[in-house]
């Protein structure tokens, strides 16, 4: 199992920052390592169909169920396909803009990807980390540009 709670701060307004988030018809032009993604927005009920590509030598397809959605401040989700858990998204008001709480439970569901989680365990961790950091980082380059203007 991997367990994240991260946090990260936003030099917006909660109410920018989730209208960016939202814009699921853009996250393939942020995230090249997202090789596929159907999504129908940021909004409860919707089910997302995602192909990561981490830089390890497999790529992970899973689905995102959007189990309650909180417009501009919270969404909560199951994950299941070659990952499953849980994780929830969390916006919040802080001094000078906003933070953004992302906090999952996640695991790998084949014998084959929990053999190498378990084999290969920090290279695992560095490939979520990977995604997690370098998602963040692109989305400040590319998804946030247009929050900061509006």
């Amino acid at each position: 199992m991997i367990r994240s709670d991260r946090e990260y701060r936003f030099p917006v307004a909660p109410a920018a920052l989730w209208a960016a988030m939202a814009r699921t018809e853009d996250f393939r032009s942020w995230w090249p390592w997202l090789r596929a993604f159907e999504g129908d927005g940021l909004v409860e009920g919707a089910v997302w169909r995602c192909v990561v590509q981490p830089p390890l030598p497999w790529s992970l397809r899973f689905t995102v169920d959007l189990n309650e959605v909180v417009d501009g401040r919270r969404a909560t989700a199951t994950v299941a396909g070659d990952i499953e858990g849980t994780a929830e998204l969390t916006v919040s008001a802080a001094a000078e803009g906003s933070t953004a709480r992302l906090v999952s439970d996640l695991a790998p569901a084949s014998v084959l990807l929990r053999t190498a989680a378990v084999a290969a365990r920090p290279l695992v961790l560095w490939g979520h980390d990977w995604v997690l950091d370098r998602g963040v980082a692109q989305f400040r380059r590319k998804g946030l540009r247009t929050a900061e203007r509006g």
